[in-house]
């Protein structure tokens, strides 16, 4: 028993000791976020709500005369507002969030006192400020990518926030009301008090003081941000630059052979950050936060290491979420050992050797059938190099490969160059088809296109699939088989086809024997592929008879897994925040971009 004691009291003193130390570094963000919403709520609670914070030298204060008491409410307020779009960057670590927060929080707090004399707001608020200047070296991040439509978005935003807060000040107040006036009325009085007018909605005392203020500071800081997004200086997307692509061909040529996905890397929307002895490269690109890399790292494998911690340090300077799509068993095995991540199947890539292929046999009966009933309706097909092409075919099918996308929006990013027809791009392989008797449409007797990239000097990956919705089902399949026909002749030994994401979940779940879960997964799968062509895709691919490679998504954290996935729909192009299609067309035209000589396009293939 006498032992026991002096181990409680040890366990104790080290428990005091750590409450008197306070947080751990790496822990402070999420807990300084965590406090800042607090405040900003209890600001906002304060500023709007009449009872929210009563004592009697409030009563007091509310008879004398003058401003201090509404201009204090309108203070904390937008102290308030402030402090809740910034809790989301203290939580990255960045530092501009941190230089905000560190103005406002004694702003907040002097107002809370002054208006509400609420010594608990005002004591968080303090606490807060001290726990961000102790720990300011965590809050170190730079800025994301930004571009001036921001202020756009905010204007919107935060011009609904402003109206909806603005019923709310201008009806809390139901004993001080002259009259009763409608909702009609109410919203009149709002957006005539955010741009400082006086509305229809009378007040008995100083309230009408403190509710025009209120309405004023609302439009004020919707106007002060939105000048502020719109006129500051842009920070673009890091975009590979001409110096950036010729190395990457450099190491393609040398490397290239290693993964299918390696061309996709001369996308140039994506970055790229080198390795230091320049002979490996990840290129990524960030979205929503998501520093987003696809395939494995490019060049040398003794040099990914190398490229990698330069990709992770990039990633910690500006506090983004690293994340890797479709990388192979090689790379997914890098990846987590020089990073710690974790990794998880995401699919299967589809690889059909040539000198295996072959149209004869059972299992290739429906495919064979289709072929030949395609090419006895008169459809004739040519497998050429994009560098044998003429101008004006060229061109032809450029206007034909855009007009055919079956979607507004440009999709891919992981397996799609998002152009065609480029000169450096002269090694890209198209199979074409088309049908002479008929009345030339216009793009002439063309009606599909399909487009692969190189593999290194014996492969090909396949990257955009399209086709005139008039002609005949079936011109996807009719394609694939001219380009695996036409391959040896072009030294091509292997081609991939496209990627079936849950691929293995897909074929276990339909087979006898399967358990509930797993066709649970399945069913779940396939009512998703009513959207996103999961099934379609598989048994798409499924009948060249190919060989299945696994797929592998890299992350830091499960909690990250919600955020990588939406982040990597939104780069494939499912889900979009953009400009209308029209508007989007009209700006390329304005704005012609030297590097890029054909539009964007999207990967998109639809099972017959």
């Amino acid at each position: 028993m006498s032992g026991a004691v002096p181990g409680g009291n040890d366990g104790s003193v080290r428990g005091l000791r750590r409450f008197f130390r306070g947080p751990r570094p790496e822990a402070v963000p999420v807990l300084a976020a965590r406090i800042c919403t607090l405040v900003a709520l209890l600001n906002i609670a304060a500023g709007v709500f009449p009872r929210f914070r009563r004592s009697r030298l409030h009563t007091f204060a509310e008879v004398l005369p003058g401003a201090l008491g509404p201009f204090a409410a309108a203070l904390a307020l937008s102290c308030g507002v402030l402090l809740l779009l910034l809790a989301h960057g203290l939580r990255r670590h960045k530092r501009r969030a941190w230089r905000a927060a560190v103005v406002l929080l004694p702003a907040g707090a002097v107002a809370q006192f002054a208006y509400r004399h609420s010594f608990i707001g005002a004591a968080i608020s303090l606490a807060l400020l001290a726990l961000l200047l102790r720990h300011r070296g965590e809050f170190a991040a730079l800025p994301d990518p930004r571009s001036r439509w921001r202020a756009l978005a905010n204007f919107v935003l935060l011009g609904a926030g402003s109206i909806a807060l603005g019923l709310v000040i201008v009806s809390v107040h139901p004993k001080k009301v002259v009259g009763d006036p409608g909702i009609a009325d109410r919203l009149a009085h709002v957006l005539y008090g955010l741009f400082g007018f006086e509305g229809p909605v009378d007040y008995t005392g100083n309230t009408s003081w403190t509710v025009g203020f209120s309405l004023g500071a609302l439009g004020m800081l919707t106007a002060l941000t939105t000048i502020y997004l719109a006129f500051r200086p842009e920070h673009p997307a890091a975009r590979l630059t001409q110096d950036d692509e010729s190395r990457l061909r450099e190491l393609l040529a040398k490397h290239g052979g290693r993964d299918s996905l390696g061309h996709f890397a001369l996308r140039r929307d994506k970055g790229v950050v080198f390795s230091p002895s320049g002979k490996a490269a990840v290129t990524y690109r960030v979205v929503s936060g998501v520093m987003l890399a696809s395939g494995d790292p490019i060049g040398d494998v003794e040099a990914w290491p190398g490229a990698i911690e330069r990709f992770m340090d990039e990633a910690k300077a500006h506090s983004w979420t690293p994340a890797v799509m479709g990388c192979s068993e090689t790379g997914g095995e890098v990846w987590t050992r020089e990073t710690g991540l974790d990794a998880l199947e995401l699919g299967d890539e589809a690889v059909v050797d040539v000198a295996d292929f072959s149209l004869s046999g059972r299992a290739m009966r429906n495919v064979r059938q289709m072929v030949k009933r395609i090419e006895r309706n008169g459809y004739e097909t040519r497998v050429r190099r994009i560098r044998d092409l003429g101008e004006k075919e060229l061109e032809r099918i450029q206007r034909a490969a855009e007009d055919w996308r079956g979607t507004d929006t440009e999709r891919g990013f992981s397996m799609a160059l998002g152009r065609i027809g480029d000169p450096n791009d002269g090694d890209c392989l198209i199979a074409t088809a088309h049908k002479a008797d008929e009345k030339p449409g216009p793009y002439g007797d063309l009606k599909a296109v399909i487009h692969f990239v190189p593999w290194g000097k014996d492969g090909v990956s396949l990257e955009l699939m399209r086709r005139d919705r008039s002609a005949d089902p079936g011109m996807n399949e009719l394609l694939i088989v001219a380009a695996l026909q036409a391959a040896p002749k072009l030294g091509i030994e292997r081609i991939s086809l496209n990627f079936a994401m849950f691929r293995a979940a897909l074929a276990r779940g339909e087979k006898l024997g399967a358990g509930p879960v797993l066709r649970a997964w399945r069913g779940l799968l396939v009512f998703l592929s009513r959207w996103f062509q999961i099934e379609s895709l598989y048994k798409f691919n499924a009948k060249f008879r190919p060989r299945w490679e696994p797929r592998f998504v890299v992350y830091r954290s499960s909690r990250d897994l919600p955020r990588i996935g939406f982040a990597a729909m939104q780069a494939e192009g499912f889900v979009t925040f953009g400009l209308p299609r029209f508007l989007r067309r009209a700006i390329a035209q304005r704005r012609p971009c030297p590097h890029q000589t054909a539009p964007a396009a999207e990967r998109e293939v639809r099972a017959a």
